[in-house]
């Protein structure tokens, strides 16, 4: 399937106003960590950032937050005396791109100097999927005159998170052609090593030297070039925490001992190797459309540039490790959005992220009794531990000096359940009974206690209800009995009843010992199947309309269209009350339930609800969350074109920054969105319990569809034409 077209992510333009965006484009990562595209030179009001998995550090107002790593990129350079930066002198030529492919970052340019010397150079950069703590960077530069040159790396322990710092200094030293630096955050007390290594190949005259300056050690190297003479710069970076070694300044120390002098070559073919075997398992084929094609390849190559391969504690953040936005906390984002895709191409790293709810467990308990509940209430935002850390209060974006409430780490309940659906379509897609009996069956009856404490009797209406909540739509909260958080209730304690049946009658000493360790007996499950069947539940039996929650269809009417053209979100023009008293929606619940159960929607109850709902949402600027999802929706009621028109809202979103926010980093839900957007909406893929098949609804400028996953322990592989405008499965 893979193909030599749509593989490269080009810049043809320096642009500082544009470079936080384009730093957030040129994101490259292994799976342990992640590096923004920051040039090796520096430029005022960059965000240089590496963030690594799981380095959690305390701050005020958001909790925690992923430290900013030592800066790897850190690579200055001297020509002919004149340092080199692109915002002095003339760039003759300029390119950058991002080979999805092989996840090599490039740049080329031609750059005459303020003194009028011309030089060429060649930079490259890659963090090893091979081998997750190496990160290798090549320069090459070519004098058209006699001249010399001098390079200049330093490790620097001075890196913040937009001004706030994490890291204590420990020690550091040098070694041949090397540095080294240890570090430990403030408040978690998470130790770090560094170690660098400077090589020159070519030119003359060649001097070593070091700088000892205090959290900043610095190798220098000199040489003299003749015109038209290439010197060779590679720089190889290892990192390592105390997340995963005792020693991890002695071990960042020895790997590099490990590699070659000249270490680039071999260490680029084991790397781009990796990436092949990533693609030959997830690739996507799409043929008449380029520009679609090349925006599904990037989210892809972007939650694989974020998945841990070797660490089931950690997941991946909104933003997965690509900026500031959301401080790295792990939403429902992850389960709902970009778990999927996972669960269907790399089910081994699926387990890993489902793993991080098991070893988070404890800090659900605590949340959910800390709110009077039993059982496990996973946190909105979580971290390290589990625990909730979405900040209480945020700075008003247009107004810094004012303070707004944040209420979803409060009442936005429904992420319980969302963890327990992606568990429970990931035991479904591979049978992985180990994981369902160790780790998912306990996540899915303590999740099942708290909804049944969490409910609330109404005896006027008869009906066990969830009152003061947060649906998906967040342009709406303090609503009564959402219809996504109540039908995922609902879903989730019937299905825990059927997981603990299966368990008893598989493993009944596991199925004792969760009984016993849960307190679980006759009266209390026999409550669940109560709750269950008593959950409120409100649709039109005319129309087969489902009210988004209590009330919502007496909401203060809003015609989107009177308000076009616009650059602001409803909310931005309405105010936060003025969009909570409107139906207009920041992303709409009814859809996203219709499909995660669509059992609940026959084919007309489905087509009413969605052009009610679709009508009435912010697409453009509401949740970056809701277009992959409308795409899926539009294909099953037969809009193939209204559905492409959501799918490359959803596409576009970082490569083209259409909401404006690109430069916090990727919408790692969208990416995750259109995965799904192409196999479950286009693809129209089906998956049964004994078999599957495709119901396609390509556009018609698509001439074809291909994609592959995996069903049970089988390959799936799915390749579908469009003809006159008919798509077809081969």
């Amino acid at each position: 399937m893979l193909n030599d077209r749509n593989w490269l992510i080009t810049e043809t333009c320096f642009d500082l106003a544009r470079q936080n965006h384009a730093e957030t484009i040129f994101t490259i990562g292994n799976g342990y960590l992640g590096t923004r595209g920051a040039h090796e030179e520096r430029y005022p009001g960059e965000e240089r950032t590496t963030f690594i998995h799981g380095v959690f550090d305390d701050v005020p107002i958001v909790f925690t937050e992923l430290v900013n790593a030592p800066d790897w990129l850190d690579l200055n350079l001297w020509l002919g005396g004149e340092p080199f930066r692109l915002t002095e002198g003339e760039i003759l030529v300029y390119q950058r791109q991002l080979d999805l492919r092989t996840g090599r970052l490039s740049r080329r340019v031609e750059w005459r100097s303020p003194q009028g010397m011309l030089w060429q150079l060649a930079f490259e950069r890659f963090a090893s999927l091979a081998n997750p703590h190496l990160l290798c960077q090549r320069v090459t530069i070519k004098a058209l005159e006699n001249t010399n040159l001098e390079a200049r790396t330093t490790l620097s322990g001075e890196t913040d998170n937009l001004n706030y710092k994490h890291w204590d200094w420990i020690g550091q030293g040098f070694g041949q052609n090397s540095a080294w630096l240890h570090l430990r955050t403030r408040s978690s007390g998470i130790e770090l090593g560094a170690a660098t290594r400077l090589v020159v190949s070519g030119g003359g005259n060649l001097q070593q030297s070091a700088w000892d300056t205090r959290n900043a050690p610095t190798l220098v190297v000199t040489t003299q070039l003749k015109s038209g003479e290439i010197v060779e710069i590679e720089k190889i970076t290892a990192f390592y925490t105390s997340r995963e070694t005792n020693d991890p300044q002695g071990t960042a120390r020895r790997a590099l001992e490990t590699v070659p002098k000249r270490a680039w070559k071999g260490l680029w073919e084991s790397h781009a190797r990796a990436w092949q075997r990533e693609w030959e398992r997830c690739d996507v084929l799409i043929e008449g459309d380029d520009r679609a094609h090349l925006a599904v390849r990037f989210s892809l190559f972007q939650l694989l540039a974020a998945a841990p391969r070797q660490d089931e504690r950690v997941s991946i953040g909104a933003k997965a490790l690509s900026g500031y936005g959301y401080r790295g906390h792990v939403f429902w984002d992850t389960e709902i959005f970009m778990l999927p895709f996972f669960t269907y191409t790399r089910p081994e790293i699926a387990r890993n992220l489902l793993s991080y709810r098991y070893h988070t467990l404890e800090g659900a308990r605590k949340k959910a009794r800390e709110n009077g509940y039993k059982g496990a209430q996973y946190a909105w935002e979580s971290a390290a531990t589990g625990e909730e850390v979405t900040p209480t209060w945020v700075p008003h974006p247009s107004d810094r000096t004012q303070l707004i409430r944040i209420w979803t780490g409060d009442i936005q309940i429904h992420i319980s359940a969302d963890v327990c659906y992606a568990i429970w379509q990931y035991w479904q897609a591979t049978g992985d009974d180990d994981f369902m009996i160790h780790r998912g069956a306990e996540i899915f009856l303590d999740v099942a206690r708290f909804w049944a404490s969490r409910a609330e009797w109404n005896a006027e209406t008869g009906c066990y209800e969830f009152t003061d909540v947060i649906g998906p739509d967040e342009y709406h909260d303090h609503v009564d009995n959402n219809a996504y958080t109540n039908a995922l209730a609902r879903w989730q304690l019937k299905t825990a009843l059927q997981v603990l049946a299966w368990l008893e009658s598989h493993q009944p000493q596991k199925a004792a010992q969760l009984r016993d360790q849960l307190e679980l007996d006759e009266n209390e499950l026999a409550h669940w199947q109560e709750v269950a069947e008593k959950i409120y539940w409100q649709e039109d039996a005319q129309t087969g309309l489902v009210e988004q929650f209590e009330g919502y269809f007496q909401r203060k009417q809003i015609d989107l269209q009177a308000l076009e053209p616009r650059t602001q979100s409803i909310q931005s023009l309405l105010g936060i009350e003025g969009a909570s008293e409107a139906n207009i929606l920041k992303q709409p619940d009814v859809v996203m339930l219709a499909y995660l159960l669509p059992e609940l929607f026959d084919e007309n109850k489905l087509r009413a609800n969605y052009e009610y709902y679709n009508a009435r949402t912010d697409h453009t600027f509401g949740s970056s969350l809701g277009p992959a999802i409308h795409a899926i929706i539009a294909c099953r009621v037969g809009k193939p074109e209204e559905a492409y028109e959501h799918f490359m809202r959803a596409a576009l979103a970082d490569l083209e920054d259409v909401r404006g926010n690109a430069h916090d980093g990727i919408h790692a839900a969208s990416a995750g969105g259109i995965w799904q957007a192409i196999v479950f909406g286009f693809g129209g893929l089906k998956l049964g319990e004994n078999d599957w098949n495709t119901q396609p609804c390509l556009p018609t400028h698509w001439k074809r569809l291909a994609f592959r996953l995996k069903y049970r322990g089988q390959t799936l592989e799915i390749d579908l034409f469009n003809s006159s405008g008919k798509a077809g499965e081969e």
